[in-house]
């Protein structure tokens, strides 16, 4: 038995296909397709039923998909303390955070909740919401720093994990100025994010119901809410962007709104962690939060 046997369950179960999972998990779709045999013959049973649509989970499969986010959480969560026990590690609390929040909410945040916790560092991975997403999933970091809409589902399980808002945010559609004087409004070029990104995922629910109002013509795409503000600031087009990431644009004038407040977009920033239990150090962080 090998713990990335369980991570790639883990993920298989998440994507429902192994092309995605694989990309993921960056490996060959070949050698994921082993792993999970592999995983599939140590336990005995089939974990997966497989169609041409994708795969979907057995019952077998549905039953242990709980315990392995625990099993995995669990390990990692005996190698740092095991460490720190050990003295090779500082009392360090890893969190997982997107690119947007990583460069403007993270820092002034921590700073206001760090109210006595026995933290001695702080290890930061900034990612796209898919890979901050795997990490948590994954057991490599308790925590989560993302945005999030009420309308917009989670990927995260309900069952596996736990959230606290810890903030708030807001979505605008923004143009550079003089932009904004030469295109129409039912005809702007579009700066678009990706499906790796989370923000993209909510303007994508955001603008589905409202289809036949407004119209776009996508030009450019990017998982990173900072180059589309570059590209935005360049007159390529209109992006919604994070108040909180365009703030000091938007005050000296070189951003403006491009639609009127109805478009605009209120997000919750939210902090998630397993339901599992976690270090310490995390646990008394979670507490006092």
């Amino acid at each position: 038995m090998e713990l990335v046997w369980l991570e790639d369950f883990i993920a298989l179960a998440e994507h429902g296909s192994f092309v995605r999972a694989a990309e993921a998990r960056h490996i060959t779709q070949p050698a994921f397709s082993r792993r999970i045999r592999s995983l599939e013959r140590w336990m005995g049973v089939t974990l997966f039923v497989r169609t041409p649509q994708g795969t979907t989970l057995t019952d077998a499969g549905r039953h242990i998909l709980t315990s392995s986010f625990e099993a995995t959480s669990r390990l990692y969560r005996l190698r740092t303390e095991a460490q720190e026990v050990a003295g090779n590690a500082a009392k360090t609390l890893p969190f997982a955070a997107t690119h947007s929040l990583s460069f403007t909410f993270f820092p002034r945040w921590i700073r206001q909740v760090d109210n006595g916790a026995p933290i001695e560092a702080i290890r930061l991975h900034s990612d796209s919401m898919t890979g901050c997403e795997q990490l948590l999933v994954h057991g490599e970091v308790p925590f989560l720093l993302c945005h999030r809409h009420p309308a917009v589902p989670s990927l995260l399980i309900p069952e596996h994990f736990l959230s606290k808002q810890v903030g708030e945010d807001t979505l605008i559609a923004l143009i550079s100025r003089a932009a904004r004087q030469d295109v129409a409004s039912n005809q702007l070029p579009y700066l678009a994010y990706t499906e790796a990104s989370g923000l993209g995922r909510i303007v994508a629910h955001h603008l589905a119901g409202n289809a036949g109002v407004l119209s776009l013509k996508p030009t450019f795409s990017s998982h990173l809410a900072a180059v589309l503000m570059s590209m935005a600031l360049e007159g390529k087009g209109v992006a919604w962007l994070p108040k909180s990431l365009a703030e000091q644009e938007i005050s000296d004038g070189r951003l403006v709104p491009a639609l009127d407040e109805s478009w605009e977009i209120p997000l919750q920033i939210h902090l998630h962690r397993p339901v599992a239990q976690l270090s310490a150090t995390a646990e008394e962080f979670w507490t006092k939060l």
